[in-house]
């Protein structure tokens, strides 16, 4: 599968301890329970603000800081063979929101890395989003924290992962769509013809072990999925839902139009309360955009892994069991 960066393959040495950011949310909590139950010595970034969040375990140390000072990244990175770059903003005005912690806290994250003197390998878990930059100011910082990463990263071995949707156990933006859809509603946005790919948190977190515990480095820019061939459609949504809950499903679709006055609306009201919003008309685009379809079968040939979750199994596994 085409990407965006040339890949690169080399031997590359054991990993025993690995630095996270975003350690408190739901991709980075998944990832660091799956590197530590794989006895990898874990050290995780948390902001002041998330401390409550923050839980227990043998091989896991907490570092008290934030992306934007140097100071705590340091702490962060000392002693690290890897690290494991979750941290992301999600909510924001424009790309000035976004920046900070999407463009500038991918450097001063590299170049902590890069003065360790032990951290060899670098793993950022961008967004399908980044493909698609001209969409939405989250999509053009996902994508320019990908070029600083490829410009920045000197002699460390980077790989960038563009998981598409992420949903499981602890999830929030995906949830309120599937428990609508538990309940026989399928609230569909925008085209019609839309497709996209979707992965289970467990493969996403499997998938970025895979990655520290091959023997071989793979650089450049990968997609995963759930290994379902092009995607889904909202009427695969629909048929597996029905399946899956045993009832019948009623999708009911919502006009780009609509979703566009709403964003408006929001997009005013946070600039006057001085929020930063979920709900932009980028987000809209974003919903809206009609193929979202990706491939791990590149990422699979060089590190080994395969999903194992397909969307029907996530569901049960988030409902049913």
């Amino acid at each position: 599968m085409p990407t965006d960066f040339p890949l690169k393959s080399r031997q590359t040495r054991p990993v025993h301890c690995v630095g996270v950011t975003g350690g408190t949310g739901f991709i980075g909590k998944a990832i660091i329970h799956q590197l530590t139950q794989a006895k990898l010595a874990v050290r995780a970034l948390v902001r002041p603000a998330s401390r409550s969040a923050c839980f227990d375990h043998p091989h896991l140390t907490w570092v008290s800081g934030h992306l934007g000072d140097s100071q705590s990244l340091q702490r962060l990175v000392a002693g690290t063979d890897a690290l494991v770059h979750c941290a992301g903003a999600v909510r924001g005005r424009n790309l000035a929101d976004f920046a900070p912690t999407n463009i500038d806290g991918v450097a001063n994250l590299v170049r902590a890395a890069r003065g360790t003197g032990t951290c060899r390998r670098f793993l950022h878990l961008s967004s399908l989003a980044a493909r698609e930059p001209h969409l939405s100011a989250y999509a053009a910082s996902k994508n320019q924290g990908e070029r600083v990463l490829q410009k920045e990263a000197g002699d460390l071995c980077w790989t960038i992962l563009r998981p598409p949707a992420v949903y499981g156990p602890g999830e929030r933006e995906l949830l309120p769509l599937l428990q609508w859809l538990r309940r026989g509603l399928l609230f569909t946005p925008g085209a019609e013809a839309g497709r996209f790919s979707m992965i289970f948190i467990s493969d996403l977190a499997g998938a970025v072990q895979n990655w520290l515990q091959s023997d071989t480095d793979c650089g450049g820019c990968y997609t995963l999925d759930d290994g379902t061939p092009q995607g889904y459609t909202w009427d695969d949504l629909r048929d597996i839902g029905r399946d899956v809950f045993s009832r019948s499903v009623h999708r009911i679709k919502v006009p780009a139009s609509l979703l566009g006055a709403v964003a408006g609306f929001n997009l005013a009201l946070a600039r006057l309360g001085g929020y930063r919003p979920m709900l932009t008309p980028g987000k809209v685009r974003e919903l809206c955009h009609p193929d979202w379809v990706c491939d791990h079968r590149e990422f699979s040939r060089v590190t080994g892994w395969q999903p194992q979750v397909v969307l029907a199994e996530g569901l049960c596994r988030l409902f049913v069991r």
